[in-house]
């Protein structure tokens, strides 16, 4: 009698690895997958779920599936789909909120809704908060609505409904109001049938806590629970997760994908500690490791392991290299004397790159806060590099940095009625557009600008009450600028009036998670100020950069935050801005000691892992701040990388155009020099910085935008040149290149 062959490897399964096979075969009780940086979880995931189906275990209603986003939740859809062969329907698959969403329809009545609830979005969240506060009567602008925001929305990703938030846990927000009025706001929201979106997965996770009967219903309903990018996972979405899987009888058949090393979120709530317990909240679980990296070469993936190991609180894996060719370059460090000098070795860098036929695509600049594109952003254009920034608006594109300009743009000149209709009521100062539209009335009558008309109208007593009082003190503001302007200098009259404004503190009052990067910002925007003789010139600089045509190809280098690039892969990588202070971010590390420490060290390893072929560290001997210099240290995560795997070089340069030569790297291979052991990259003392090279009046340059001009005067680091197609222009001299 023959022998019964053994049944042929199904297709979707005969090109994985045997770590991936493992994670989709095992598909009874708790699995965590720690899948690492590169090496296949979407595959793993999407693959995972069509072998449950193929091999009859479920029906897809009986598969739930969570992810974070809608694009992954549609990319998996569409991969389940290519597997099966057939359109995949009637999937429990899609984000946290989507399905939470789903399932409150079906119980609404339990916190008291209909089936018909509406969603709030954030502007109506903070409509109806303010309404809420107004019996307390607070002083909205001591304590703003949309801080309170932040704190009820904190307590709902915590799963804390007003009952469950004991006094140690309340704010002081508000003389203490802040449990009252959340109180008081829910019970408006269900009064108007409505939920914002915090409470979707709170209200669905109250309801599963305290109706057994809905719990039992799921728990009969899904056989299997899948979930993408667990170590991102913050309290609610955990408890959610954790009432579904964990049964009374029958296996909890739960399978988290995650990577501990990658958890970059908590100032969205994110838990890391949610993944580092899964084996302790699943007794019996089992845990395969995916360390078989398909995206880095050997040098990077080692780099990266051995920065990682030095965080305490992590499960522990080592990336490998997945393809025999993958032993490539070792991570370059690059000391530079300051951001300027960082922008053109890497603006240099990238232009040899596509010289060399590498696609723009490809290479992407990575920085730790979005505050540091700038000096990026400025070189590209200089050169013609056509790039995009992810995630966010180009620097001067950004809301705060156009209300700064509009501020700087009065104090130049007090006539520019659309900078100064932009700032009139920002910060409010109760002018409304009727207000705005009867001074512009009143600048025609006189005739004059606006600044003209609301001194008109302050010096003939027509304005009155909170209004009066605000645009008073903002004349006023302008006057001592103005006075600072000629007595003390630019940077320091720019300062004082966002001061004197009220525009600076307005960024502090906010709470948002995006107020410290707005201040950043703006920061930055009084560094760049710092690098001009003359307001006129730098404004005059500003408005060149923003008219810059905007490319259309697709062909552009990317510049994006360490946080936005999670996911993404480049064949180069730039990372600057490796210094104490900066990477890691002295603001985390104020505000969460060694917990944050760690963090910081994560979100370097994922800036390390987006890098295919090459990375490129860099690291500033000193900053600019405002007007002034300051000196920086090496990150200690320089240091954290193993010295046999990493190209050192820039710490002796003694001028600044030694220093531009480094992108020679990618023309003559490999840097030589090697880091000793114990290194820690020496300092270059202030007055080593040097002054940007003098251009001789006369000598022919070149400007990307407007060809080639002749330099008729210099006004310190300003030149004037005369373009051909352009007439006279004031230009910055490391924005063009000297022809003769």
């Amino acid at each position: 009698m023959p022998q019964d062959l053994p049944s042929p490897t199904p297709e979707y399964l005969s090109r994985l690895n045997p770590e991936q096979r493992r994670a989709i075969e095992t598909t009874e009780g708790p699995l965590l997958i720690l899948a690492g940086a590169g090496t296949g979880k979407t595959r793993v995931l999407t693959t995972r779920f069509a072998h449950i189906l193929l091999t009859g275990r479920a029906y897809p209603s009986q598969i739930l599936a969570v992810t974070f986003t809608n694009k992954a939740a549609r990319e998996m859809r569409e991969r389940v789909s290519a597997i099966l062969g057939e359109p995949a329907e009637g999937l429990w698959l899609g984000t946290f909120h989507s399905i939470c969403a789903r399932m409150l329809r079906r119980h609404a009545e339990y916190v008291g809704l209909t089936s018909s609830f509406n969603i709030l979005d954030t502007d109506d969240q903070i409509r109806l908060l303010k309404q809420v506060m107004e019996p307390w009567k607070i002083d909205t602008k001591r304590w703003p609505p949309n801080q309170l925001m932040g704190i009820i929305q904190r307590w709902k990703d915590r799963g804390l409904t007003p009952d469950r938030v004991t006094p140690a846990e309340d704010s002081d927000f508000a003389n203490g109001h802040a449990l009252a009025i959340y109180r008081a706001y829910q019970e408006r929201l269900i009064a108007l049938n409505t939920c914002d979106f915090g409470d979707l997965m709170l209200h669905m996770t109250e309801i599963l806590r305290n109706q057994p009967n809905v719990l039992a219903q799921y728990h009969r309903i899904f056989r299997y629970i899948l979930v993408d990018e667990y170590q991102d996972t913050n309290t609610v979405q955990y408890l959610w997760l954790r009432l579904l899987a964990k049964r009374e009888h029958g296996p909890s058949n739960i399978a988290c994908v995650g990577d501990d090393d990658q958890s970059i979120y908590s100032w969205r709530g994110a838990e890391v500690e949610n993944i580092l317990r899964f084996e302790k909240d699943f007794p019996g679980a089992e845990v395969v490791r995916l360390e078989r990296n398909y995206r880095s070469t050997a040098q990077i993936l080692a780099a990266a392991a051995g920065l990682i190991a030095h965080n305490e609180g992590r499960l522990g894996k080592t990336l490998r290299p997945g393809r025999d060719d993958a032993q490539g370059e070792k991570v370059q460090i690059i000391g530079v004397r300051d951001s300027d000098e960082e922008a053109r070795i890497v603006s240099g860098a990238i232009e040899r790159l596509r010289g060399d036929g590498h696609p723009l695509s490809e290479i992407a600049i990575l920085m730790r806060a979005g505050f540091q594109t700038r000096p990026f952003e400025e070189r590209l254009m200089m050169i013609g590099i056509p790039y995009r920034v992810v995630g966010g608006l180009r620097f001067y594109e950004r809301s705060e940095i156009r209300d700064c300009l509009a501020y700087l743009r009065v104090l130049s000149q007090p006539a520019d009625d659309l900078a100064f209709e932009r700032i009139i009521n920002v910060p409010k100062r109760g002018v409304g557009a009727v207000a705005v539209q009867k001074l512009h009335a009143q600048a025609r009558a006189l005739p004059g600008p606006l600044t003209a008309a609301v001194m008109w109208q302050l010096q003939e007593g027509l304005l009155k009450g909170k209004s009066k009082d605000a645009l008073d003190g903002l004349m006023a503001a302008f006057q001592r600028a103005k006075a600072t302007l000629e007595s003390e200098g630019h940077v320091v009259a720019a300062e004082q009036l966002l001061e004197d404004s009220g525009y600076l503190q307005m960024w502090r009052d906010d709470r948002s998670v995006e107020a410290p990067g707005r201040l950043d910002n703006i920061r930055e925007l009084l560094r760049a100020l710092g690098e001009f003789g003359t307001l006129q010139g730098f404004l005059e600089h500003v408005a060149l950069v923003m008219d810059t045509e905007s490319e259309t190809s697709d062909d552009k280098v990317s510049l994006m935050t360490l946080h936005g690039a999670k996911g993404l892969e480049f064949d180069t990588v730039f990372l600057p801005g490796w210094e104490e202070g900066v990477f890691p971010s002295q603001r985390s590390l104020d505000e969460g000691g060694n917990r944050a420490l760690e963090e910081e060290r994560r979100l370097a390893y994922v800036g390390l892992t987006r890098a295919r072929r090459r990375a490129i560290v860099l690291h500033a001997a000193s900053r600019r701040i405002y007007a002034n210099w300051q000196s920086s240290m090496p990150s200690r995560f320089i240091e954290e990388i193993p010295s046999e795997y990493v190209q050192l070089t820039g710490q002796a340069f003694e001028t600044r155009r030694q220093a531009a030569a480094a992108p020679s790297m990618f023309a003559s291979g490999p840097l030589t020099s090697t880091r000793p052991s114990g290194f820690r990259a020496p300092r270059p003392r202030i007055h080593d910085v040097k002054p940007e090279p003098t251009v001789a009046i006369g000598a022919t340059v070149f400007h990307h935008r407007f060809g080639e001009g002749t330099v008729i005067g210099a006004d310190g680091p300003q030149l004037h040149i005369n373009f051909e197609n352009g007439g006279v222009k004031r230009v910055m001299a490391n924005f063009v290149e000297i022809r003769s």
